[in-house]
């Protein structure tokens, strides 16, 4: 669907979709697979705890933030992406703003006008180290202009 190659990552669950000439106008929440075809003017925020991916696909745009641990991207997106396992950025991706991500995958083509900030995945943090709080605290970080251990480019670093 996003190019000759299928993506790695999928989910369980049931599959919402956003047909092309539909606008979505407020936040979604949702689990499992969410296919943006059409436009959504608000926030797409994942069920914690549980896997999900939202893949925005052809002519699909989105005017707001995303947060979820799977995001396909071969649309157009407005908005802060905030993606805790797997990001993928399709030839014809195209995100306004900035990106958190824990694993990164760009196509030739696809672009990010905004800052790229790396954040230390659930699954390969100590115990009781990061979990989808650590999207969130480098989105504050982020804001206040500031940038935690996990975030931080290591030559810009400060050490108190």
């Amino acid at each position: 669907m996003l190019g000759s190659k299928k993506s790695a990552f999928s989910v369980s669950g049931g599959t919402t979709l956003i047909s092309t000439d539909t606008v979505v106008v407020g936040d979604l929440h949702f689990s499992g697979n969410l296919d943006i075809e059409g436009l959504v003017q608000g926030n797409i925020i994942a069920k914690p705890g549980v896997d999900a991916l939202v893949r925005v696909v052809g002519k699909g745009r989105v005017e707001g933030e995303i947060r979820a641990p799977g995001v396909i991207i071969n649309g157009a997106v407005q908005g802060d992406v905030h993606s805790s396992k797997h990001l993928e950025l399709a030839s014809k991706g195209r995100v306004q703003g900035n990106v958190f991500y824990s694993l990164l995958e760009m196509a030739a083509g696809s672009e990010v006008n905004g800052s790229l900030t790396h954040i230390v995945a659930p699954d390969t943090a100590k115990k009781g180290g990061a979990d989808d709080a650590a999207v969130e605290e480098a989105a504050a970080a982020e804001e206040s202009g500031s940038a935690g251990p996990e975030t931080a480019n290591p030559a810009t670093a400060k050490v108190d």
